[in-house]
């Protein structure tokens, strides 16, 4: 499953009975939504969601692609005063209910640990900006890698169907740069979709 098809071209564009395609939208409502259905009609031995992401430092080259461990909804909560605290800080949820183990969405599927690929915990937000304060504030509460507007959507729905799951994000840019001639939109969904293929052929999947 992707955001769009623009950033899994080999899927769109090929033949690969061993996977389906799932193209949500943009946003956490609609991969929400989109996945569950389809959840609903087959199932599946492994639900991959791959996009493209920003990342909050340098560690992560442009154009890698990493697996993400943890991830979370970064910007339900409550804001007052510049300051930003989520539901579980402000006492409107149990950080610990399932499927959050304190306020994280974890993904403890073995193939993150057999893939050769950077670890990385992600936070999924609706405004993607290149406001300092909510750059500042994500950093600071959540010490995540990356950003998605998709990927905590694919933890919560999975966990909670128990259906074994991967999130693979490629950095197209740094949390902040809006000036797109620095992104490396290209080399990411390359390198993207190359490690889509490589896990596919390792593993034995099929749909039934």
């Amino acid at each position: 499953m992707a955001a769009t098809k623009l950033e899994i071209p080999v899927f769109i564009n090929d033949e690969h009975k061993k996977t389906d395609v799932l193209i949500t939208g943009v946003g956490a409502p609609s991969a929400m939504y989109h996945l569950q259905k389809r959840l609903q009609q087959i199932d599946y031995d492994l639900v991959i969601q791959a996009g493209i992401a920003g990342a909050f430092s340098t560690e992560a080259a442009l154009g890698e692609t990493v697996i993400v461990r943890q991830d979370t909804f970064g910007d339900i909560g409550m804001e007052e005063k510049k300051s930003f605290k989520t539901i579980f800080q402000s006492g409107f949820a149990d950080e610990n209910e399932f499927p959050y183990q304190q306020g994280w969405l974890i993904n403890k599927n073995k193939i993150i640990d057999e893939l050769n690929l950077r670890k990385v915990k992600a936070v999924t937000i609706n405004k993607v900006t290149d406001d300092t304060l909510q750059k500042e504030q994500l950093i600071n509460l959540f010490k995540a890698d990356i950003e998605t507007m998709e990927g905590a959507s694919l933890h919560y729905v999975c966990l909670q169907e128990n259906i074994p799951f991967i999130q693979l994000r490629s950095i197209s840019n740094y949390v902040g740069e809006r000036d797109k001639t620095k992104w490396k939109m290209k080399d990411a969904i390359i390198n993207l979709n190359r490690e889509i293929l490589n896990i596919i052929d390792h593993y034995k999947f099929s749909i039934q």
